[in-house]
């Protein structure tokens, strides 16, 4: 399971760290969540994804860093009296990696709209109702791990085809592996630098080798923090620190979301 990541590079940066066209400012880009370095990152929140498009049909594909919401919204999905998504059922901020091409809700997205979640690591938590005590997994070299996702689009009913459509992503999961089993069964499926393009690729059919791997496992190390993170209105650095760096502030801990 994926349900709290931070994040501290901006899109902008980012894309320029992997050759990538910016579109986080974009006319007719979402408003970003939070326009800084988010370190509690939760679900309906506005991240920075990487995809591959054409921007012209017989153009090549590009890397593009475009800003979306994490949960994804099916074009299916109903519109509420408001003219939002109706999104009284599941968050769809996770996707079983065995389930992403044959599930309803995933398997148009796993054809041809592939993205990847850059991130700078993960929160789990272990241990039993009530006393859970928080880890954060991170890549050890200090740069981002970036997460296999899908992403989709979604109007309103009755919109026209040209207007302005919701973006949305989810982030794919797998079978933790190695010291991660000990925290939790699940854990973000990461996607190493040399395989970014093979998995985003918009003409190419869904590489399920990927989906069978473990990415960067390789890169992620993990250490306790402090339950501040069990409130998503705590964020700061403090939150991703080793928990003995703040004796004394867990009394400060809210009911995990």
């Amino acid at each position: 399971m994926c349900g709290r990541f931070a994040v501290t590079t901006d899109p902008a940066l980012l894309a320029e760290k992997i050759k990538a066209i910016d579109e986080s400012t974009a006319a007719d880009a979402p408003s970003p969540t939070n326009s800084g370095p988010n370190y509690n990152v939760a679900p309906t929140t506005t991240v920075a994804t990487v995809v591959k498009r054409h921007g012209e049909p017989d153009d090549d594909a590009t890397r593009r860093v475009r800003l979306m919401r994490w949960g994804l919204v099916p074009p299916w999905a109903k519109t509420a009296d408001d003219g939002a998504p109706d999104t009284s059922g599941p968050l769809l901020i996770n996707a079983r990696s065995d389930k992403v091409t044959t599930s309803p809700a995933f398997r148009s997205s796993a054809k041809a709209k592939r993205c990847l979640v850059p991130m700078d690591g993960w929160y789990e938590w272990k241990g039993a109702k009530g006393s859970k005590t928080p880890y954060f997994m991170y890549a050890g070299d200090g740069e981002p791990l970036f997460m296999a996702g899908l992403w989709t689009t979604w109007r309103p009913k009755g919109a026209p085809k040209d207007s302005k459509p919701l973006l949305s992503c989810t982030i794919i999961t797998t079978d933790a592996a190695g010291p991660l089993a000990d925290i939790h069964d699940r854990m973000p499926l990461s996607i190493s630098a040399a395989d970014w393009d093979r998995w985003l690729d918009p003409d190419a059919p869904i590489d399920e080798g990927l989906l069978r791997g473990h990415g960067d496992l390789d890169r992620v190390q993990i250490r306790e923090v402090s339950t501040l993170v069990n409130s998503v209105r705590n964020n700061g650095p403090e939150l991703i620190e080793p928990a003995e760096a703040h004796p004394g502030r867990d009394a400060e801990q809210a009911e995990l979301f």
